[in-house]
């Protein structure tokens, strides 16, 4: 098995699609600029109330902030908003905007483009939300710098919520002119090249060490390692363990966190044959998580068996994992009681710009071929996973890694409710909407960590996808550099890297 997996990696890298290399000039003055590389371009949006990839997510994180924002350690602090209180009844949030907070066109932040951000993330035009829980708010105001939202029931994950962005009421083009009041402020960007930033200086908070950033596209996972020595990038956040092992004894140091994302085998649910639980579930049975984080991953990563990740604390079941522990023969018998008895073939619709999904993809497709099932590999570009997996949801079965907009149990299990517009698997199940939406209104944390439990136990039992880890995140920054954090929530916090002294 190994030897095989060690040929068929060799194989892609000489055959992989690569969209394009990292080129560019080597960096200098790394104590006033840095060169970050990313895997693929900020494809869906700059508007970040629509982006939905976390890559873009990731970066914007950098450009914009809410009335509150998380810290390395997944709290909430003030930002945009300099206090805010919760009423004992949970109903009533009250936000005092702080003084002379400008946005990077130099404008003051305003409660009026405040209360717009609100009304825009409540509706979207169309009746629906941007973001589902503000169906829940019952009305909202200002009164000089206070911002008063009034809900229609106590949500204990609101305030999470108040992480929206915060964008000028009169920026008629947020996708393609982003304005916000985060550190950096965009400054430009060439298609599958490079976004620039600038370090914001009248940053209502403490100032970004770095003044200017420089993400250069690097789309092609086998020049990374080039790139970084070379010196076109200083930093690259995801790297494989083969990459590290080239960059030992180099100018690099490598950090190793976790990426806080579920990567599974993602499946349609609505197609054949996995319109059929029995066939979801003999995959479970056939893929063994633990060789694929051994194959490919030299032993770092975090198997998981439901869409939830460690991080999440009280959330987190590690019991799922033990659900289908490999079994070659019942995954048989259950295709055979399917009417598969002689397997069936499908495709793996796969990011070509994300090495570690496709290690995974080509350990899934030898770990098959046990039961008499033949898995292909289909290599796409980013931007055509966006529109054709994501949106479209033309497509068999995809590995990815889906990431939490918040740090709520409900950003990683609502996607899956019917008919949600995020659930791309086509999952449906009453019970699990029934149960989620009885999650969603109880003020009671018990309860409701048990009711977002039941629901992972669906996703697992029904095998919605083949699950398979938590990656572990290793991160190549060139030693001039330091200060960089780990946050439990997918995102790259580009104001807290420092030359070293």
């Amino acid at each position: 098995m190994k030897k095989r997996i060690i040929a068929l990696l060799l194989v892609s890298a000489i055959t992989a699609v690569a969209l394009c290399g990292c080129g560019g000039d080597k960096t200098e003055g790394g104590s006033s600029k840095i060169t970050i590389g990313i895997p693929q371009d900020l494809e869906d949006s700059l508007d970040p109330h629509i982006a939905v990839a976390a890559g873009t997510k990731e970066i914007l994180f950098n450009i914009y902030e809410g009335l509150v924002k998380p810290d390395s350690d997944g709290n909430l602090y003030p930002a945009v908003a300099e206090d805010y209180s919760i009423s004992e009844d949970g109903l009533t949030y009250t936000f005092k905007l702080r003084d002379g907070v400008k946005f990077h066109n130099g404008n003051k932040v305003t409660a009026d483009d405040v209360l717009y951000c609100i009304e825009r993330n409540a509706d979207d035009g169309s009746g629906n939300a941007l973001i589902s829980a503000f169906l829940n708010i019952d009305g909202f105001s200002a009164e000089g710098n206070d911002i008063t939202i009034k809900l229609k029931e106590a949500d204990p994950d609101f305030l999470q919520y108040m992480t929206m962005a915060i964008i000028p009421k009169d920026n008629e083009n947020p996708d393609t002119n982003p304005i916000g009041t985060g550190p950096y402020k965009y400054v430009s960007r060439s298609p599958q090249e490079n976004i620039v930033l600038k370090r914001f200086d009248d940053y209502w908070g403490e100032k970004a060490y770095i003044e200017d950033v420089t993400l250069k596209i690097c789309a092609n996972a086998d020049t990374i390692v080039m790139d970084l020595m070379g010196g076109s990038i200083d930093f690259f956040a995801r790297i494989t363990t083969a990459q590290a092992a080239q960059l030992k004894d180099s100018d690099y140091e490598i950090l190793e966190g976790t990426m806080n994302l579920v990567q599974a085998m993602y499946l349609n649910n609505a197609v054949k044959p996995f319109d059929d639980v029995r066939v979801r579930q003999a995959l479970c049975y056939a893929v063994d998580p633990d060789e694929i984080i051994d194959l490919s991953f030299d032993g770092k990563g975090t198997p998981i068996g439901s869409s939830m990740f460690p991080a999440f604390g009280k959330y987190y079941i590690e019991e799922t994992n033990d659900v289908y522990n490999k079994d070659i023969d019942k995954a048989k018998a259950l295709l055979k009681e399917a009417g598969y008895a002689d397997g069936f073939t499908f495709s793996i619709k796969v990011p070509s710009n994300y090495q570690p999904h496709i290690d995974t993809a080509q350990v899934i497709v030898e770990q098959l071929k046990a039961i008499g099932v033949t898995a292909e590999i289909k290599l796409i570009e980013w931007d055509s996973w966006l529109s054709d997996v994501y949106t479209g949801r033309d497509f068999e079965a995809t590995v990815i890694g889906v990431d939490a907009s918040s740090m709520t149990a409900r950003s990683m299990l609502e996607r899956f409710v019917s008919d949600s517009s995020k659930n791309f698997i086509n999952f449906s199940d009453p019970e699990y909407d029934k149960l989620l939406k009885e999650a969603l209104t109880t003020v009671d944390d018990a309860k409701q960590t048990d009711l977002y439990k039941q629901c992972e136990w669906i996703l697992t039992n029904d095998a919605a996808n083949v699950y398979i880890q938590d990656l572990a995140q290793l991160v190549a920054i060139n030693k001039k550099f330091t200060g960089y954090e780990f946050y439990p929530i997918y995102v790259l916090d580009i104001a807290k890297i420092k030359p070293a002294e």
